[in-house]
């Protein structure tokens, strides 16, 4: 795993990708620091953390386009799956290499409170809690983006379909609004799901008798839980698109709160999302 990390650290700075990512962070953090704390003379830092997080939308891409589908491109990644590196080691050294260049940057953002705290007191429980937040959510964004480069071999395909999923949890929130709440669209919702679940099988395996068994196995189990347990149907449509809700969950660290739940939520996104990278790579080694 070492061996990929100083790889892809190195391609990260010896190439404009890694300098790019820094300085637009670096230029549009240290904005909002001027316009919120300097010009104002306000102490309260945790607002900017907050107000740069649609920074995500447009460096996460061009952190993590490369990272997948340019191996896929030149064909590189053939020796790669055929060495005697396992897949998880693959892709952890290629997700830690684009949160090690995540974590410098940030880290130079940290100048930002010092330089408040030489003119007055600072929330320090809250900048803490804000920073370890803005770091996890962070780290969720670059897993998705991870994923889907290992989807195709075009970097500016992997960079615009990582904007539109990133932009989908953005906006999330305010489609819960829209979304129907009663337990027949909520049961018809999940047999919806059930069936892609058979279809993801049936793609990862190639198997059609276990596909069509686990998906009449999985639409039985919760036909029975209608019938037995209808009320698990109210709202289960806004509760699914719930669980992608990385902003909701931002803002419990903005007040300095290390909530466990969070924590935990973010570090089970994130490993799903590289759970499904390697499994990408496995379908494609065996291909």
């Amino acid at each position: 795993m070492s061996a990929v990390l100083k790889k892809e650290l190195k391609i990260y700075f010896s190439t404009p990708t890694g300098y790019i990512f820094m300085g637009f962070f670096l230029l549009i953090s240290g904005f909002f620091f001027a316009v919120s704390n300097l010009f104002s003379a306000s102490p309260n830092y945790t607002s900017v953390l907050g107000n740069i997080t649609f920074i995500f939308l447009v460096v996460v891409p061009v952190l993590t386009m490369r990272l997948l589908s340019e191996e896929a491109r030149t064909k590189t990644d053939q020796l790669l799956l055929t060495s005697p590196l396992k897949l998880t080691e693959i892709v952890l050294g290629k997700y830690l290499a684009a949160v090690t260049v995540f974590v410098v940057t940030i880290a130079v953002t940290i100048l930002y409170p010092i330089i408040l705290s030489l003119y007055g007191d600072i929330p320090v429980a809250e900048t803490l809690g804000a920073y370890i937040g803005f770091f996890l959510l962070g780290c969720s964004f670059i897993s998705i983006g991870l994923f889907i480069s290992s989807l195709t071999e075009n970097q500016f395909v992997a960079a615009v379909v990582t904007f539109a999923a990133l932009l989908l949890t953005w906006v999330i929130d305010w489609l819960e609004s829209a979304l129907p709440t009663d337990r027949v669209a909520g049961f018809v919702f999940v047999l919806i799901l059930v069936g892609l679940v058979g279809a993801w099988i049936y793609l990862t395996i190639r198997n059609l008798i276990i596909s069509i068994s686990a998906t009449v196995v999985g639409a039985a189990v919760f036909i029975a839980v209608y019938i037995l347990k209808p009320e698990f149907y109210d709202n289960a449509i806004v509760r699914f698109f719930k669980w992608f809700s990385l902003l909701s969950r931002y803002q419990k660290f903005t007040n300095g709160l290390l909530d466990l739940s969070s924590i935990v939520y973010y570090l089970s996104f994130i490993f799903v999302f590289i759970f499904l990278t390697i499994r990408v790579l496995e379908k494609r080694r065996w291909s």
